[in-house]
């Protein structure tokens, strides 16, 4: 495995090379990412891993200075995954001091997590335009519990043309259901065990499509519900909303394709998750 720690270590990867973006404290939900693009590539391309925390997608400063660091544990994983290369630039090479271009999306990004992370999903567009660019990758994998996420990106490949193919990869969970990510780790006990209910919540109002139900507000009592009986101490909803599935735009009904999407803190811990109806 080649680590690639500069834009001069960036080589001519075996075609066709697919990423696999991530900010580091690798997990299953990683490595699932990873062997999805070891299937996409097939023995004749190449898996390249990114693993860069972006200041610019944190909101909160605080956030960015707590996130964990783990980087040799995360290239001795990737090793164990066959990935072929990882490339792991510092902020200061990636971003010059008066880097001044963002990207921006106006769209995708009004609701759920844009509607309350100013900023955030600019900074996803920029990493990963420059990373398709530096990279320059033939397909590349995100999870879709960060929905939101890879419908920014598959609409940041469609509207600018690029030559890279998305695939969106199912969550990976916790035997309880949680959805893997590398703040659960943050959670108190008590906190930890109660955080599968927000997949609970969300499974009670799918199963409403089964009898027929439309109204969006139907679907949004029930998994509040859910969400809210019996709740611990410091448990609050940041949002809970229904959406299209491809442009992410509220629904007062449901009549296609739908996203039933919800994010929750627990105290300072902020978790998403998502089911699609």
């Amino acid at each position: 495995m080649r680590h690639l720690s500069s834009l001069a270590d960036i080589p001519d990867m075996p075609a066709p090379s697919v990423l696999v973006p991530t900010m580091g404290a690798l997990h299953d939900g990683h490595a699932a990412l990873i062997r999805a693009a070891r299937e996409i590539a097939d023995k004749d391309g190449s898996v390249l891993a990114s693993i860069f925390l972006n200041p610019l997608q944190f909101d909160r400063p605080g956030d960015l200075a707590d996130y964990p660091r783990t980087l040799e544990t995360d290239l001795a994983l990737c090793e164990d995954l066959g990935v072929d290369a990882v490339f792991t630039p510092s902020p200061v090479e990636f971003y010059p001091a008066d880097h001044s271009i963002m990207v921006r999306e106006t769209l995708l990004s009004r609701n759920l997590c844009g509607a309350t992370r100013s900023g955030h999903f600019e900074g996803v567009c920029t990493v990963v335009l420059k990373l398709f660019h530096v990279l320059r990758p033939a397909a590349a994998v995100f999870g879709k519990k960060d929905y939101q996420q890879l419908a920014i990106i598959r609409r940041l490949v469609r509207d600018l043309s690029l030559p890279v193919d998305i695939h969106g990869i199912e969550t990976v969970r916790e035997p309880d259901g949680l959805a893997l990510s590398s703040r659960n780790l943050s959670l108190g006990r008590e906190h930890r065990a109660d955080a599968p209910r927000i997949r609970r919540a969300l499974l009670a109002a799918r199963d409403l499509r089964e009898t027929g139900e439309q109204r969006s507000e139907g679907y949004l009592q029930t998994a509040r519900h859910h969400l809210l009986q019996d709740a611990p101490p410091g448990l609050k909803i940041d949002y809970l909303e229904l959406v299209d599935r491809e442009n992410l735009q509220l629904l007062p009904k449901v009549t296609g394709p739908a996203l039933l999407a919800a994010a929750v803190y627990y105290d300072d811990v902020r978790l998403i998750d998502n089911v699609e109806i």
